[in-house]
């Protein structure tokens, strides 16, 4: 059982903070202290966890941790899942690409929308405290002043991935001023505000720090990473690629270097809890259990999403990986992935007795049995439960396969016999962290970048790296008794540059599949609307829901600015195009 003990959160930063109004603009911490008679080192350092806090502080209708609904089922690799379209069909809405009306009826993005703000908005509170103290007194002050412009960067990083413009706030804003600052930056500016709080971060931290969840120089280089990895790829108006910048992918590659890490022995081991803050965990949000409080911080981002018709779970059967998910980790003779050919056909296309068995002859990349839940194959490492019984997943535990089909999510899941685990009514709940970045991502960033400038030489032992991790991840149960099925090899070569960038790509799909980055990665790549539709055009024909989907390039690679965000400036912030 994991427990908080790190970074507690304070009942006085409860009380200047917990209370905020509907709209972030309007946000001012609340009680009977304010900035100027809190300037302490000892109710600074309650300030900085109550901003901690506030990264994790998110709900199953206003995510900004687990990307499941923004990036997951917006992309190729999940559908929606749940009780039939009408079922939350905001996400529905997001699923067919039909978010013309930018907030009236949703109910999810603009509290997502607020979630980050009231993140940045502890952040700012608390730097404008520290920043009052003088130095003498508080000899954490630069350190805790780089965790908290890291935390700041964070959150905008995340609704710059979701909205493209977005205003940046700061603490040396007053009020006034934050009335009018414009989301109307353009892309550059945006991401050099952003560089510039996780540089501080860099240049002020060390390169770990002794409490477990707090920023450190390895995170700040990590995420510097993946920030000039976005920026150097320049997009015209409709996000398509127009060039891309060599000097910023030198940068991912030189910042990439500086991270310190490692890959789990086993993939599995990411996903278990257990194995938080390990050696692949460059950043998380830290959640708790068992911490005196009534059901402890866990987290119920993916509350909707446990197995439907089984008493060990409870509701409500969301996100449910799609065909193509599935097909994607078919391998060929050579322990390779079919990189063009992979959906051409089905691997599981049949149920017996409700058992999905697989096509015979086709090989598998054993990170399917790590991310998909398949009838007639262990779930979440388990056969049995002693207390419970049966731990093989079913097909009755998909809530809807007529609409959704039966491939379930296995990442985000803990066996019920977990000590992290809460039942909430119908609610899952877990203390297992959710990682933001991992070591994992930092390879690929580095690879992608060295591809990019047709060093794709160099990146070919990188790739390996996780081509070999994933054939060593058989050691759990898997595939009930059936682990020759897996077949996983290293590439011999990269013959080409286009090759490389194709196996790189694929690459991140399945090491990450279903865990929110793929939407993000296609917009990166400019390449959303080409296989978003190309998938669309074979998945409708095998899921009747998505039959008047369609991806609109220009448009429906942001979410819409949130209306009321905009009447609430008086028309200051600007729609995104084509809402």
């Amino acid at each position: 059982m994991k427990k908080y003990n790190n970074i507690v959160i304070s009942f006085l930063s409860i009380l200047l903070l917990a209370s905020c109004s509907s709209d972030f603009l309007e946000y001012e911490p609340t009680g009977v202290l304010s900035s100027g008679n809190v300037a302490t080192a000892a109710n600074a350092e309650a300030l900085v966890n109550a901003a901690y806090a506030a990264i994790g502080n998110d709900e199953m209708v206003g995510p900004i941790t687990n990307q499941w609904v923004y990036g997951s089922v917006r992309s190729d690799d999940a559908y929606k899942g749940g009780g039939g379209r009408g079922d939350v069909d905001v996400i529905d809405r997001y699923e067919q690409y039909n978010t013309t009306i930018a907030d009236y009826g949703d109910f999810m993005l603009p509290r997502t929308w607020t979630n980050h703000y009231k993140a940045i908005s502890r952040a700012n509170f608390a730097l404008s405290v520290i920043n009052a103290i003088p130095d003498a007194d508080y000899p954490l002050k630069k350190v805790r002043q780089a965790e908290l412009r890291f935390l700041r960067a964070h959150s905008h990083f995340m609704l710059k991935l979701l909205f493209n413009k977005v205003p940046y706030i700061t603490e040396e804003l007053t009020q006034e001023d934050i009335l009018k600052t414009s989301n109307d930056l353009s892309s550059d500016a945006l991401w050099d505000k952003i560089a510039e709080d996780f540089l501080f971060a860099f240049d002020n931290l060390a390169q770990s720090q002794d409490q477990v969840g707090r920023a450190d120089k390895n995170a700040a280089a990590a995420y510097l990473a993946k920030l000039n990895l976005y920026q150097a790829y320049k997009q015209n108006e409709s996000h398509q690629v127009t060039s891309i910048d060599a000097a910023k992918l030198q940068k991912v590659i030189d910042y990439a270097d500086k991270v310190t890490g490692a890959l789990e022995a086993d993939y599995g081991f990411d996903f278990l809890d257990g194995r938080d803050n390990g050696a692949e965990s460059i950043w998380a949000v830290q959640f708790s259990i068992n911490d005196g409080t009534n059901i402890g911080r866990v987290s119920f981002v993916t509350g909707l999403n446990s197995p439907h018709g089984t008493p060990l779970y409870g509701c409500c059967g969301f996100h449910m990986a799609s065909q193509n998910m599935v097909n994607a980790f078919k391998t060929d003779a050579n322990g390779l992935p079919l990189l063009d050919t992979f959906n051409n056909s089905d691997i599981f296309n049949t149920i017996t007795n409700g058992v999905a068995p697989l096509v015979a002859g086709v090989t598998l990349d054993p990170r399917i049995d790590h991310t998909v839940g398949v009838p007639g194959r262990p779930f979440k490492y388990k056969n049995t439960l002693k207390s419970s019984g049966d731990m093989i997943y079913k097909f009755s535990w998909a809530r809807d396969p007529g609409v959704y089909g039966y491939f379930g999510n296995m990442k985000e899941q803990q066996s019920p016999d977990c000590s992290c685990y809460v039942k909430n009514g119908p609610f899952i709940g877990t203390s297992k962290n959710v990682d933001f970045i991992r070591y994992a991502d930092v390879l690929l960033f580095k690879a992608e970048a060295l591809i990019q400038l047709n060093r794709f030489t160099e990146a070919l032992p990188i790739i390996n790296q996780i081509r070999v991790r994933a054939a060593a991840s058989t050691g759990m149960p898997l595939a009930a008794g059936a682990s020759d099925v897996y077949k996983v090899q290293p590439y011999a070569s990269f013959p080409s540059k286009d090759y490389a960038f194709k196996a790189l790509m694929f690459e991140r799909r399945l090491e990450f599949g279903m865990e929110g980055p793929r939407f993000y990665d296609l917009v990166r790549w400019g390449k959303a609307e080409s296989v978003l539709n190309a998938y669309l055009t074979v998945e409708k024909t095998k899921r009747d829901f998505l039959s008047n989907a369609r991806f609109t390039a220009g448009r429906d690679e942001y979410y819409p600015i949130p209306q009321r965000e905009i009447d609430f400036t008086g028309g200051l912030y600007k729609q995104n195009p084509g809402y």
